[in-house]
């Protein structure tokens, strides 16, 4: 009995708050671009990131997402500087901005983005 009474008291107490889930937002959903032009991709958090962690994927028709931007704006492997991640490094609103944009740009765009603290699920 003592610690079920123990187990119930840690529950009720020594668990912090529930916190709900986070949202992003990217903007525009959708945006056709001519060759050679510019866009800018927006991606906003409901919840500050954790230090430098937040990074931009492109997936084709077909593939597996493939890394374009991480730590807010470092290019990964091959990815052209046209490619351009901006953002604060403990901020919730970031962007991408693509210029000179080409026909292999094309492609469905993701933000990725880390929190810290527990996580609960459901509450």
């Amino acid at each position: 009995m003592t610690f079920f009474i123990r187990f119930l008291w840690t529950l009720l107490f020594c668990i912090p708050e529930c916190r709900g889930q986070i949202s992003v937002t990217q903007t525009p959903a959708v945006k056709a671009v001519p060759v050679g032009q510019t866009i800018k991709l927006n991606c906003r958090s409901s919840s500050p990131i954790v230090s430098n962690y937040f990074s931009w994927y492109l997936q084709k028709t077909g593939e597996a997402p493939k890394l374009l931007i991480y730590d807010i704006s470092y290019r990964f492997g091959s990815t052209p500087s046209r490619f351009v991640g901006e953002g604060s490094s403990s901020g919730s609103d970031f962007s991408l901005t693509i210029s000179n944009v080409q026909a292999e740009d094309a492609g469905v765009y993701y933000c990725q983005s880390l929190h810290s603290g527990p996580v609960f699920p459901q509450c």
